[in-house]
Formats: structure tokens, C-alpha cells, sequence
């Protein structure tokens, strides 16, 4: 381990964090793509199944909840950021 740590500034460590939550938020999305086939495919598609369609339905909406939550939690970083860089 090096005698110098890198101590990160508050903004620094905020872009780190925007920057995961963005990378999370992709992840997310893909995700949610993929519940989005499954549920069609019980509900309306081959595999007609009303109890797993609705199974896959409460999942895509807590995904798209999650998805919902991360989209403001990068908004309210970057403001934070903003701000914090017109301060400075």
C-alpha cells in the first residue's frame, strides 16, 4: 500500500457515485427489458400462464419504481454537484 493516500474531494467522490448509479441504472433498464419479454410471453404470448403474467407484472412494476428512484437520486447528485461547483 502507498504512503500517499488519495483523499477525493466531495465533488470527486459525487461524480463517482452519479457515475455508478448511472452504470446501475443501465443495468436496470436491461432488466427491465428482459421482465417485459417474459411477461408477454405468460400473458399474452406462448406460454399463457395468468399467475406467473401477474407474478412478472409486480416485478416490472418494482423495477420501473427502481428504475424511477435512480433517475431522481442522479438528477438530485447532479444538482448537488452544480451547486457545490458554483460555490467553489
Amino acid at each position: 500500500m502507498s504512503d500517499t493516500e488519495i483523499v477525493k474531494t466531495k465533488i470527486d467522490y459525487l461524480r463517482d457515485v452519479t457515475s455508478q448509479l448511472k452504470e446501475m441504472r443501465h443495468y436496470a433498464q436491461t432488466n427491465t427489458e428482459t421482465l417485459s419479454a417474459h411477461w408477454l410471453a405468460f400473458d399474452a404470448g406462448e406460454y399463457k400462464d395468468t399467475e406467473y403474467a401477474g407474478r412478472f407484472d409486480t416485478l416490472l412494476n418494482k423495477q420501473g419504481k427502481l428504475l424511477d428512484d435512480i433517475d431522481e437520486a442522479i438528477q438530485d447528485l447532479e444538482i448537488a454537484i452544480n451547486n457545490a461547483e458554483q460555490e467553489s
